[in-house]
């Protein structure tokens, strides 16, 4: 009696008949070396290019003029205000650092912001346009706000009725007057005493005689204004 050929058992060990699918294989490590290694190149390449850039860039990089702390319109420079900061690209406009001596001693036109990079367009020579006048005014206790008005402040100066004085009101003399310095306080920091403080305002020339006569009879009073407002007549050669 014979027995056929696929009666027969299995022999130990044989390995079993795979089964025939169509599912892919994933790919073994070793097809996945040349793909890192390719990025890893790209990435060395990319980052030798940005420090490349990099390095072009600084190479551009030159030093400006910029202030430390806030400048107010009618201020005179010194060096106190102003420090070094640089910059690349396009900076035609500004002041280069080696040139700073230039806006020594002259005059803010405008407003100008810590930390703001400047242009000789900022800046002028004489703090007192055509047509207007710097004055000097002392001011005491109660005819001016409590708190201190500083250089840049808009204020109004009123002309007041004096104590000995019958009928009569208050009189408008200077709509607005932008105020170019000060010294001196309205009240002792130590005693709290009433004292003088002055105020130097720059004010339109025709003015002059009326607000001299006022103060010098003390019946000139201060009034501080938003600085949203602009003043009768400014430093600033665009604002004229």
């Amino acid at each position: 009696m014979s027995f056929s050929s696929s009666n027969r058992p299995q022999a130990a060990g044989a390995r079993a008949a795979k089964p025939s699918g169509s599912g892919r294989r994933l790919p073994g490590s070793r097809e996945r070396r040349p793909a890192l290694a390719a990025l890893a190149v790209i990435l060395i390449l990319l980052g030798a290019a940005g420090s490349t850039l990099i390095a072009l860039r600084s190479g551009d990089r030159q030093y400006f003029v910029v202030v430390k702390k806030n400048v107010a319109p009618g201020q005179q420079i010194t060096d106190d205000d102003l420090s070094r900061g640089d910059l690349a690209g396009a900076t035609k406009q500004l002041l280069l650092w080696s040139d700073r001596d230039s806006i020594k001693g002259k005059y803010a036109t405008g407003w100008i912001y810590a930390g703001q990079f400047v242009s000789e367009k900022n800046f002028i020579a004489d703090p007192v346009p055509e047509d207007g006048a710097l004055i000097g005014i002392s001011v005491d206790s109660g005819r001016a706000p409590a708190e201190s008005v500083g250089v840049g402040d808009i204020v109004r100066l009123v002309r007041v009725p004096a104590a000995n004085q019958e009928g009569g009101g208050a009189q408008v003399i200077v709509q607005a007057a932008r105020v170019t310095n000060t010294s001196g306080s309205l009240t002792d920091g130590k005693t709290g005493a009433s004292t003088t403080a002055n105020v130097t305002v720059l004010i339109k020339d025709d003015k002059v005689t009326n607000v001299a006569a006022a103060a010098a009879a003390k019946t000139l009073v201060l009034v501080k204004l938003a600085d949203s407002v602009k003043p009768d007549i400014s430093n600033d050669p665009g604002a004229r």
